[in-house]
């Protein structure tokens, strides 16, 4: 399971799709409705929040909302859109961790968009997060 730090726009095709389903799973795990997952690390930061089922939905609004924009037809029945911005911080070598993690990626499932952001130099993160100085994320698995 990858929920993506950095902005949705730069994910392929592939990996919005499983950001889609993974993000609809981490949901499940915060309603308590799976049995699996339930010790996620990346899921740390949503548990970790005043109310995760709010920034869960927030984060799907996001991956719903470039689904859109890329005119997919993602189910928003699945979600309560929520807008909600710089919520929680990430660190800056979390984004760029992520980023060099995507475009190994990108460099082989699409060429096109790897060329289109392989020299990006002010990485976005996705917009429920705000970046603060900092290693990687302690649970980040490297």
């Amino acid at each position: 399971m990858r929920l993506w730090s950095i902005h949705p726009k730069y994910l392929d095709t592939k990996g919005l799709l499983a950001t889609w389903r993974e993000v609809l799973l981490a949901k499940k795990v915060l309603e308590g409705n799976t049995k699996g997952y339930k010790n996620h690390p990346q899921l740390i930061r949503f548990k970790n929040y005043s109310d995760p089922l709010l920034l869960i939905n927030a984060f799907l609004t996001t991956i719903y909302n470039e689904a859109v924009s890329r005119n997919y037809n993602f189910d928003k029945s699945k979600i309560n859109l929520i807008n909600l911005e710089n919520t929680i911080p990430v660190t800056n070598k979390q984004i760029e961790y992520e980023f060099q993690h995507l475009l190994k990626k990108l460099k082989i499932r699409d060429e096109k968009r790897y060329h289109k952001y392989k020299n990006t130099k002010n990485i976005l993160s996705n917009p429920i997060f705000y970046i603060v100085d900092g290693d990687i994320e302690s649970w980040e698995i490297l």
